[in-house]
């Protein structure tokens, strides 16, 4: 096994988006900032991904069918981030989502209904991977992500 070392550190956000009426929506990430680390690799091979699931949005219901968007910024961006919704109480969610520096705001979950339940909530599942090509972070310095959940009308 040859030790490496690839570090993201995910600072993440929320938005409050406008409503009908101008009323501000309610969104929050649950479970603080993230360090993940592609840590093991195999001759041969390239390091071994890993993934997180100590995160979760939660949001309260609208009075129309609504959808969360996400984006990211990561000045000098050197290695993957993709993050997916996973355990959804409410909506459907969006194929996996690589995130990346300037990306737009991207559908994350869909199709979120009206009614009750008030609070609904899904699991942030992130996965970091990397590349020997693309360094190390001993070398290059860690990738710190900013990212932005949004919930907007559908």
């Amino acid at each position: 096994m040859i030790p490496i070392r690839f570090r993201l550190l995910c600072v993440l956000a929320l938005a409050l988006a406008a409503g009908p009426a101008g009323r501000a929506q309610q969104i929050s990430v649950v479970g603080g900032n993230l360090l993940l680390s592609v840590t093991t690799g195999t001759a041969g091979a390239q390091p071994v991904a890993v993934t997180n699931t100590t995160s979760s949005l939660r949001w309260r219901k609208q009075n129309v069918i609504s959808k969360i968007t996400v984006a990211a910024s990561c000045p000098a961006q050197r290695f993957s981030l993709a993050v997916l919704a996973t355990n959804l109480t409410h909506g459907v969610a969006a194929p996996q989502v690589s995130l990346f520096n300037g990306m737009l705001a991207t559908n994350f979950v869909l199709s979120i209904p009206t009614g009750n339940p008030i609070n609904k909530t899904c699991t942030l599942r992130y996965t970091a991977s990397a590349t020997f090509a693309q360094g190390n972070s001993t070398e290059l310095g860690n990738d710190v992500y900013s990212i932005t959940y949004t919930l907007v009308a559908q």
